[in-house]
């Protein structure tokens, strides 16, 4: 079957070349597309028979980097299971709920996270999601916990596909921030996964490129951007276990490495790399920047001191995740621009009543085209309100385009902001604020910042009589909610800005700060 079984077919048409190097053990690992199948397969068969997870099941981890997140998506796919990556920089309570939302037979992870597990294990014990088997990717785990290659070493390599399995079904969740404060997971379909490579391929990939990979698998610019096109089309992909400037100048040089993507926060750290000036990224026909707008000094610095050609773009959880390319040669000259529409996807800005507006009209961005998800795991409301009754996915971003159709963002119609590449979505720290017995009234908005792009801000209006800090209130976050997402400070008001309708006015904070 060609649906889902993506490494049984790349094996017959290549199965000695290089399809992974994985960085992070130690030493590293260098494995054929043959030797990725059998992996893959050995896995699919533990999970099969000794797992008990079939078609639509899902299979959870929580880990670094590495070949594990590959052996798990793609033994998945040949069991039309559901791959289900967690985001290992939310808090354990957060994972909790996620687990409640996916409801895993098996859990993968890695030492990094061991103490979080013990967490989950005793948080969801006796509960109807009470996962059947965990795996540990390296160390001792946890008791009961099985070693991840053991299983593997122990399992058979025969092939194994899901005759059932239609372009539909689902391949992987990938979770998203919910605006409501509960975390969403988008449902990925083999079909999704089909027309994304189609665009990618489309934009240069070509059969002998070689990619390094920095982004957390768990992030959907992981696993699906590029890895998942590299392993169809038959390239080489480089893992890391977690992002080193340093590092990643030398794997570029040493591997050949001919395109490499990161957000602006990853460029800008490794111009400051102790090995910037050396490093020879000659190699490279191109980088892609996504998440924010590129810095065109920094543009112009990569192309002075290493003949790099940007590309930029944007992309979603949900849609894509490829959506917009800036090609190279506009990189300046369309600079704040996130480029044209892919091939096979379809944009417009809209009014407040749908309506289509003509060039530079800001409006909503709206898309369509089949590389959109299929709704969101067990929330059958949210999967309605995304979509409208013709079939546009609403991104809740305000943008226009010019009279060349390309497009800018200008806004964001919701209030999420990215921090470092992570969206972070305010009103679920304001819920978690809302907890503090000192605090009253509060706002979080996302303000500039050189290194990350954007950081949180917390404004609190505290209850007549109580006292607070700064630090206690960032404290009190850290204990419930992931880092990333706690606001770098807070600022106590006696009044917000409020609308004729009560509403706090987040953009006059966020002007007011920025004046600052």
């Amino acid at each position: 079957m060609y649906i889902g079984d993506y490494l049984g077919r790349r094996e017959i048409y290549t199965p000695d070349k290089l399809a992974i190097v994985d960085t992070g053990k130690e030493p590293e690992w260098r494995l054929t597309y043959r030797q990725l199948n059998q992996r893959a397969n050995r896995f699919a068969n533990w999970l099969m028979e000794s797992g008990g997870v079939s078609k639509g099941d899902r299979v959870a981890i929580l880990a670094r980097d590495g070949v594990e997140h590959l052996d798990c998506f793609f033994a998945c796919s040949k069991l039309g299971a559901i791959h289900t990556a967690l985001n290992w920089r939310l808090h354990w309570r957060e994972t909790a709920e996620i687990i409640h939302l996916s409801t895993p037979k098996v859990l993968i992870y890695s030492e990094d996270f061991k103490d979080e597990v013990k967490e989950l294990q005793a948080a969801i014990r006796g509960t109807d999601h009470e996962i059947a088997h965990y795996l540990h990717v390296e160390g001792g785990g946890q008791s009961g916990s099985l070693h991840f290659e053991s299983v593997l070493i122990g399992s058979s390599a025969a092939p194994v596909i899901c005759e059932s399995l239609e372009a539909e079904d689902i391949a992987a969740l990938i979770l998203t921030g919910g605006t409501t404060g509960l975390a969403k997971a988008a449902k990925v379909s083999h079909r999704m996964i089909g027309w994304n490579t189609l665009n990618t391929i489309i934009h240069d990939v070509t059969h002998d490129d070689v990619y390094l990979n920095v982004f957390p698998m768990f992030h959907t610019g992981g696993l699906f951007v590029y890895t998942l096109p590299q392993v169809i089309f038959g390239g080489a992909t480089i893992l890391v276990r977690q992002f080193d400037p340093s590092l990643v100048l030398s794997l570029i040089e040493r591997e050949k490495v001919t395109f490499f993507a990161g957000v602006p926060t990853m460029y800008q750290m490794m111009t400051q790399a102790e090995n910037w000036e050396e490093a020879d990224l000659s190699s490279l026909r191109f980088c892609t920047s996504g998440g924010a707008p590129l810095p065109v000094p920094l543009v112009e610095q990569y192309t002075r001191e290493k003949g790099i050609r940007f590309k930029q773009g944007f992309g979603m959880t949900e849609f894509g995740p490829g959506i917009f390319a800036l090609a190279p040669e506009d990189a300046i000259r369309k600079a704040g621009s996130i480029g044209r529409p892919n091939f096979f996807v379809d944009a417009r800005i809209v009014d407040d009543d749908n309506n289509p507006l003509a060039p530079n009209e800001v409006g909503e961005l709206v898309l369509k085209g089949p590389s959109y998800c299929s709704g969101y795991f067990n929330d059958p409301e949210a999967t309605a309100d995304a979509v409208d009754e013709d079939g546009w996915f609403h991104t809740g971003d305000l943008a226009k385009y010019d009279d060349e159709w390309y497009f800018f963002i200008v806004d964001r119609k919701k209030d999420m902001f990215i921090s470092g590449g992570e969206n972070v979505y305010p009103v679920e720290i304001e819920k978690a604020l809302y907890e503090h017995p000192a605090v009253h009234m509060c706002a979080v908005v996302g303000v500039p910042d050189p290194q990350w792009g954007e950081i949180g801000k917390a404004c609190v209006i505290l209850k007549p009589g109580l006292t607070t800090t700064e630090e206690e209130i960032l404290t009190f976050l850290n204990d419930r909610l992931a880092s990333f997402k706690v606001p770098k400070s807070v600022v106590f008001m006696s009044e917000f800005p409020l609308s004729g309708a009560g509403k706090i006015l987040k953009r006059e904070l966020i002007n007011q700060f920025t004046k600052e």
